[in-house]
């Protein structure tokens, strides 16, 4: 709550400087502030629109927040000169940008509703941050920073997971396993990496605190396999209070994602749904996916490779 508390105050901060500044734009310094910053042509850019631009801009000095604003305000009068130009065009009637400005609008009304449920997620209590922080030894208490030797290899008819296995069970070292791919000509990537236990998915960290350096593990990968050897660990545990606001983090992106999920498909359940044509076929496919893919934007996580998804809200 410090933290939100600062942004708050820093954000508010920001803005009356904003308006300061464009204030003391005055001829003479005594007239009234007005609300206009800037008059191009026959439109206005307000001093709130240019304080709602510069919250993106934080911990910023005076003079950085003038600098900042002065840049923001030209980038402002540009953009405006060139929304003129797209109306007299009448490209504001043209379907395909018509088509566009909907689907934004729809999805920033969707986000809107979205951000305002999450809005009442309780930030949880000692209790739950204690009890995930005993649930989870490997993450916390037993925390290690783990260099990683990975192979991602891509999928094949040939090459199935079994043959994998069986072959890392034979194997001496990851060169052999190379080798070996070498000898059947599959591609692969090689990488080298340093990552922490919270950097890795949640759901291999305990498998993977049970590796000793050199030996191998196994995991599905979005397009195929990826090969990961332990070639050294480092012990570097985090206390309960040094994790709680990591765990905090976490558990409330999991509570935020699953109101999400429940609020998409109460939604669902109460609404009249009716797939027409060749979209009713698999139509209840789509409706078990549609709930997820709507709840995930409101926890968004970065596409990467496997061994690179590392925990939400664990970083």
């Amino acid at each position: 709550m410090t933290g939100t508390l600062a942004s708050g105050l820093a954000s508010a901060a920001l803005a009356a400087g904003v308006a300061a500044l464009i204030a003391g734009c005055g001829d003479d310094g005594k007239k009234p502030a007005s609300q206009v910053a800037v008059k191009v042509n026959k439109e206005e850019i307000t001093v709130h629109q240019l304080n709602s631009a510069m919250a993106q801009f934080r911990n910023l000095n005076e003079a950085q927040q003038k600098a900042a604003a002065k840049q923001l305000l030209e980038r402002m009068v540009d953009q405006e000169l060139l929304v003129q130009k797209a109306v007299e065009k009448k490209l504001d009637r043209d379907p395909r940008v018509m088509q566009t400005i909907e689907a934004s609008k729809r999805q920033i009304l969707s986000q809107a509703y979205l951000d305002q449920l999450l809005q009442q997620v309780a930030k949880p209590n000692a209790d739950e941050v204690r009890k995930f922080y005993e649930s989870r030894p490997e993450l916390f208490a037993e925390r290690k920073i783990y260099r990683l030797q990975e192979l991602a290899i891509p999928q094949r008819p040939e090459l199935s997971a079994q043959a994998l296995e069986d072959e890392i069970r034979k194997a001496k070292s990851l060169n052999d396993v190379v080798s070996w791919l070498k000898s059947k000509n599959v591609p692969f990537n090689a990488n080298s990496t340093v990552k922490a236990a919270e950097q890795l998915p949640l759901e291999i960290v305990p498998k993977l605190a049970q590796l000793q350096p050199g030996q191998v593990m196994l995991m599905p990968a979005q397009q195929g396999f990826l090969l990961v050897q332990v070639a050294a660990t480092e012990k570097q545990p985090l206390d309960e209070k040094q994790a709680t606001p990591f765990i905090e983090q976490f558990l409330m992106n999991q509570k935020r994602l699953e109101l999400a999920r429940n609020e998409v498909k109460q939604l669902r359940d109460t609404a009249k749904i009716e797939y027409v044509g060749s979209f009713a076929e698999g139509a209840d496919a789509a409706k078990e996916a549609a709930p997820k893919a709507e709840a995930a934007k409101a926890a968004p996580s970065p596409e990467k490779s496997a061994i690179d998804k590392g925990v939400s809200g664990l970083r």
